[in-house]
């Protein structure tokens, strides 16, 4: 098989050139709402309730995704990703011309929903046109996008805020929608062979009630209700309550949402949580490093967004040559070399001040996500290999997307609890992005531990030679 066959210019490559544009909606979209944050607050206010727009779209996402890849068999990959697209536009469109904060909070819900029905159904694209053998040359193509978004969402975020207006950072994917659309539309044709899948609505329901509740109570308590008054306990009660039943919900159904079996095993269970913690410390920076440059530092939107650009653009770089780290060193030593680096980047975001300059913010955070990257992909691949990529990728992504969702609401209680009703002022923001920054180096402290239980057996995969080592390893 050469590489011309598997190419852009190969007789598959307009159905791989759709594919990467479809991910890149969402890959950009993950980074460039980011530097645009402090523009929004000034010109629709709310400060307090901005890790929502985060939150709410993470939550969506993660939710919807399981329920999407049981739709791709029940009706084709072509309808669901079509009405992916759609939805995503649709979201935007809204969010663009947003009047206030909690509108827009619900439009980026909308969107959320959209990414969580684009992401599984290319994957699924590619497994479909591709062979085991082929996929591992064809997911560089994909995981390219990724690499070109972090650096091009905090650019164009930054720009739109600088230059033009926020909502331009929503009204820019009407065209690349409309443009995924129609690739998809022409050139994407596949035998639809209906299946019967099972769906966990009842799942997927508490699931996203229950977090919904939680990350209410977290960001709200303090600011719109005491956290001892009736209604800030019963909130957190009843979303804890609903997760309760969301797990005895899981142990019974045929299809789960979140099958609790990969929680039997040291490996997945370690792989899993470390997921969980990327996902916080990842999402955690995003919101607060550009507000930080910015109201903090006085760096513009752009300068802001090359700072975190350093961050998104560290991890695919590094991931890049973990398959050579782990296959000399092991799983577990190529992810302690990665926490240890997680660790080290955020313990010089402590020593950050008023007077540091912007250099010294995107070094430490290129750090962090040098880290990132040979955390991520070594533990993902040392689970793979242990039971199979499908339902491991797939909870993977969805523990991620909920540590992130999660983080991101304990970070912004903290932030609030911090400034409390008070005007956010440089000095008041400076003590807590402060306490922020102490939050992730704990989280990252934590991953540090979860990396030395990781299991010696799971270099056991390296030696034998297994498909998803060797392959991910060449990519």
């Amino acid at each position: 098989m050469t590489a011309n066959s598997l190419g852009l210019r190969s007789e598959r490559g307009p159905v791989l050139a759709a594919v990467m544009l479809s991910t890149a909606l969402v890959a950009i979209d993950a980074t460039i709402i980011a530097t645009a944050v402090p523009s929004i607050v000034k010109d629709i206010g709310g400060f307090a309730e901005f890790p929502w727009l985060f939150s709410i779209y993470l939550l969506a996402q993660a939710v919807s995704v399981p329920i999407y890849g049981k739709l791709n068999d029940l009706f084709g990959r072509k309808p669901v990703i079509l009405w992916g697209i759609g939805l995503f536009l649709l979201g935007s469109i809204m969010c663009g011309v947003a009047w206030a904060i909690w509108p827009l909070i619900a439009f980026r819900a909308v969107q959320g929903l959209g990414a969580g029905a684009i992401m599984p159904t290319t994957i699924t694209i590619v497994g479909d046109l591709y062979s085991v053998r082929e996929r591992a040359k064809v997911q560089g193509y994909v995981a390219s996008v990724w690499g070109i978004a972090s650096v091009v969402g905090p650019t164009l975020g930054g720009v739109f805020s600088e230059y033009v207006s926020w909502r331009w950072i929503f009204f820019v994917n009407i065209p690349l929608c409309l443009l995924a659309a129609a690739m998809i539309g022409r050139r994407f044709h596949e035998k639809v062979e209906r299946g019967h899948p099972v769906i966990d609505y009842a799942g997927a329901g508490l699931l996203a009630a229950g977090l919904a509740l939680v990350i209410l109570g977290a960001l709200e308590g303090g600011q719109a209700w005491a956290w001892t008054s009736p209604a800030g306990i019963a909130i957190l009660a009843l979303g804890f309550a609903l997760l309760a039943g969301f797990v005895l919900v899981e142990r019974r159904a045929t299809a789960p949402v979140l099958p609790l079996w990969v929680f039997r095993r040291r490996l997945l269970v370690t792989s899993g949580l470390i997921a969980v913690g990327v996902g916080a410390i990842l999402y955690g920076l995003s919101s607060y490093v550009p507000t930080y440059a910015q109201d903090v530092l006085g760096a513009g939107p752009l300068l802001a967004g090359f700072a975190l650009a350093t961050l998104t653009l560290g991890w695919p770089v590094a991931a890049s040559q973990a398959g050579k780290i782990y296959l000399r060193l092991g799983f577990r030593r190529c992810s302690l070399i990665g926490t240890a680096l997680v660790l080290g980047g955020c313990a010089l975001l402590l020593l950050l001040g008023r007077t540091s300059g912007v250099a010294v913010v995107a070094t430490d955070c290129l750090i962090v996500g040098l880290g990132m990257g040979l955390t991520a992909s070594p533990t993902l691949i040392a689970a793979q290999s242990s039971v199979g990529w499908g339902v491991v990728t797939a909870s993977n992504i969805f523990l991620r997307s909920l540590g992130s969702a999660v983080g991101v609401a304990v970070f912004g209680a903290i932030a609030n609890a911090t400034i409390g009703g008070g005007p956010v002022d440089p000095a008041t923001l400076t003590t807590a992005v402060h306490r922020i920054f102490v939050g992730i180096a704990l989280t990252a402290a934590v991953l540090i531990a979860l990396a030395l239980l990781i299991p010696r057996s799971a270099d056991n995969a390296i030696a034998e030679g297994t498909p998803a080592v060797r392959e991910v390893a060449a990519d």
